[in-house]
């Protein structure tokens, strides 16, 4: 009598196993596949920052607290982020004439808009940001008011506007994020004698995400 036992067990044995690959190629495969697809993050913001004029030989100046507040977007895939922002900035500072020691304290509001390229790495709700990129700022007084800046950020109109250069880093748990950048000014800025100054400063801050 003849028994088809053994060969059952071997084909039974076979055919697991195939199950068991093709499992775990697609669970790799979706693993892939959803870090290409681009993922799109928003939220609030808002720290404190530490403004400072680099000047040439007529000033010297000191670092003064402002203030940062609003809103940020996030679109990534493949482990690299596109992170432009928008936020209202009070930046102060004092200026030392050097020939007769006269201080002449400078405050004032802009409209900020960073567009940074960035990386994450970690996992569980937990990682650690890297970004830079340019940030543009739109100085806010009597001939530019907050809506004109808005629309002339929207509308890419940069033209007259400062333009600097950040850097930063972030780490993120859950839903909160914390951030540390610093930003160098790369265009002169104010009236008069103040030609020859650029803005650097350096922002601390809390994100919030939202969805």
């Amino acid at each position: 009598m003849l028994s088809f036992e053994p060969d059952y067990k071997k084909n039974k044995l076979t055919i697991m196993k195939k199950i068991i690959l093709s499992a775990i190629l697609l669970f790799f495969t979706a693993t892939a596949f959803c870090q290409i697809l681009p993922s799109v993050q928003f939220g609030v913001k808002g720290g404190a920052n530490l403004s400072k004029f680099s000047t040439k030989n007529t000033f010297s100046s000191d670092n003064q607290a402002g203030y940062y507040a609003g809103l940020w977007a996030r679109i990534g895939a493949a482990g690299i982020h596109f992170q432009p922002e928008l936020y209202l900035s009070g930046k102060n500072t004092t200026l030392e004439r050097n020939d007769n020691g006269l201080e002449d304290k400078v405050k004032f509001t802009s409209l900020d808009l960073p567009l940074l390229i960035g990386t994450k790495i970690g996992a569980a709700g937990i990682g650690v940001r890297l970004n830079t990129g340019p940030v543009v700022s739109f100085i806010l007084d009597k001939k530019q008011s907050l809506g004109d800046a808005t629309t002339s950020a929207f509308n890419g109109r940069f033209k007259d506007q400062a333009v600097a250069w950040q850097f930063g880093a972030g780490l993120d748990v859950g839903k909160i994020g914390v951030d540390l950048r610093y930003e160098a000014g790369l265009s002169k800025i104010g009236k008069d004698d103040y030609n020859s100054t650029r803005l650097n400063l350096f922002t601390l801050g809390l994100a919030l995400k939202l969805f």
